[in-house]
């Protein structure tokens, strides 16, 4: 599939999945017989952290396959370890794999969302007279500099000062996607924040927080810039480890439940912050998104050398028909974003990339259920066929997606035979490099700092309570390349990160041989 200027209809859509059905070519070659043949073990230093850590070899899962180069531009696979890898399982942040890779080989690498902003007024002498408009698709990483970039747009029209409010046109999704639900009541966090058409900086207020390097009383400074916030630090340094830093830090934003978008806002912080902190974040989601964004634009304009009449107010509200446009804003590339979404696991991004599949294959308003199709489709047109795999939101962050880890392999093993191939390997986590596998198998890659070419782990994992996942690629010290998935679902997941590091060093250390079966 790819992108057009034409959105077909559900039942077009639906017609296409069918026809996949019938005649699509099966693309996941792993060989039967190997298959058959396949080593039901599970490696002899993964079992025994599982036994360390009360772990039950029936809560774990484990596909590896090796990826061998095929006909030219094909490969193929051959199945070296297989446990337990057709029970569907909770695979955690592992979801965002599918998600990135069908938006990569269907929107395109390229792809850029747009932000269009209209007017009801006219620019006379540098001023615009009337109300601003905001239309979003659903940009995932709309931050402060590419607002800032926006803003430079808008003063290349030949405005000077905005007379005018703002208003807020998030049709692009239904509105119960928008909804702000959670899975462990934890609202205020930012991997919690809701997808959102217009979605600003995250919607996170990203305090940092550190004791001077001149004196002794703390730096506070944060991002993105709101026009109305006034930070009161009335924190005392103490002299403690920076280990439990948060612990003894209070925070409180007033006044609370904010209707008037320009009301000014106090976030004052108080309680003990270490000396020992040489520089932390204190991440929040604390405002509305309608006062976020308004006072985030009112500050954006401001920096760039605009001016207001007054303090806009910003709320919901369509793009009248009358309204003209004034510019169309494009994003960073959906390379660029996929590379955030895997490498540090941002949720409601790679939520607003499901979205987005939605809004462009089947229109609008864009649903999760419409995004489930389309990635459905997709996977028949590249023989896949899921059966057990579930949906809810795209990211992981649920405790009803489900896939096996023999699916995620195939879903690897296919991405190696796309166009986007090396963009998707690219953008996964390199174990003790980068993201979070930044420090994972540390100890263990230094044996390899002699060599010339030094093998690698591209990982993407996940974790929930109960859940921890792990999936992505191992090049191996011969040069061997694996494709990897593990899920644990058990109390005790939180303590298999060992088990699944084991199960990496081995495979670096070309560790499918029959003599190392247990």
């Amino acid at each position: 599939m790819r992108t057009t200027n034409s959105s077909p209809s559900a039942a077009s859509l639906l017609v296409s999945l069918l026809t996949c059905l019938l005649i699509s070519p099966q693309t996941y070659s792993a060989d039967p017989a190997s298959q058959e043949a396949a080593l039901k073990y599970i490696p002899k230093a993964v079992a025994a952290s599982l036994e360390k850590n009360q772990i039950p070899k029936e809560a774990i899962s484990i596909s590896v396959i090796e990826i061998e180069p095929g006909r030219p531009g094909k490969v193929t696979a051959k199945t070296e370890v297989d446990w337990r890898s057709k029970q569907a399982m909770n695979p955690a942040s592992t979801m965002k794999l599918l998600t990135t890779l069908s938006g990569l080989d269907i929107l395109g690498p390229q792809y850029r969302w747009r932000t269009n902003i209209y007017t009801d007024g006219i620019i006379r002498q540098g001023i615009l007279k009337g109300n601003l408009y905001l239309q979003g698709t659903g940009d995932p990483k709309l931050v402060p500099e590419e607002l800032a970039k926006m803003m430079k747009e808008l003063q290349n029209l030949g405005i000077q000062k905005i007379d005018g409010n703002l208003f807020f046109d998030r049709s692009a999704y239904a509105s119960s996607v928008m909804e702000h639900n959670t899975i462990d009541g934890e609202s205020l966090r930012a991997y919690n924040v809701p997808p959102d058409p217009l979605l600003y900086a995250f919607r996170t207020l990203s305090f940092q927080l550190s004791k001077s390097r001149t004196a002794d009383f703390i730096d506070l400074s944060y991002t993105p810039a709101l026009s109305q916030l006034k930070v009161v630090n009335q924190m005392q340094l103490v002299d403690h480890s920076c280990d439990n830093w948060k612990s003894n830090i209070r925070f409180n934003l007033e006044p609370e439940g904010i209707s008037n978008t320009d009301q000014p806002l106090t976030a004052q912080f108080s309680g003990a912050f270490p000396s020992s902190c040489k520089g932390v974040n204190f991440n929040i989601v604390a405002l509305d998104a309608n006062t976020f964004l308004t006072q985030g634009i009112a500050a954006a304009w401001e920096l760039a050398g605009g001016a207001w009449t007054q303090p806009p107010i910003g709320k919901d509200g369509a793009v009248p028909l009358a309204a003209r446009l004034l510019l169309q804003f494009e994003g960073i590339k959906l390379a660029d974003d996929v590379v955030d979404i895997n490498k540090y696991s941002n949720n409601v991004m790679a939520r607003q990339v499901l979205l987005t599949l939605a809004l462009e294959k089947m229109g609008k308003p864009a649903t999760t259920a419409n995004g489930d199709l389309v990635i459905q489709s997709w996977l028949k047109q590249n023989g896949l066929n899921f059966t057990d795999l579930v949906i809810e939101n795209g990211s992981g962050l649920s405790r009803n997606e489900a896939i096996s880890a023999e699916q995620m392999n195939q879903l690897l093993l296919t991405a190696r035979n796309l166009p986007v191939a090396e963009v998707f390997y690219n953008s996964l986590p390199i174990a003790g490099t980068d993201g979070t596998m930044r420090n994972r198998l540390m100890a263990h890659l230094r044996k390899f700092l002699h060599l010339k070419k030094k093998p690698e782990a591209r990982i993407k994992t996940g974790s929930l309570a109960d859940v921890r996942a792990i999936s992505g690629y191992v090049m191996s010290t011969s040069g061997k390349m694996y494709a990897v998935t593990s899920f644990i679902n058990h109390p005790n997941a939180w303590r298999g990160l060992e088990a699944h590091d084991q199960l990496l060093a081995w495979l670096l250390d070309d560790g499918p041989e029959p003599k190392q079966a247990r």
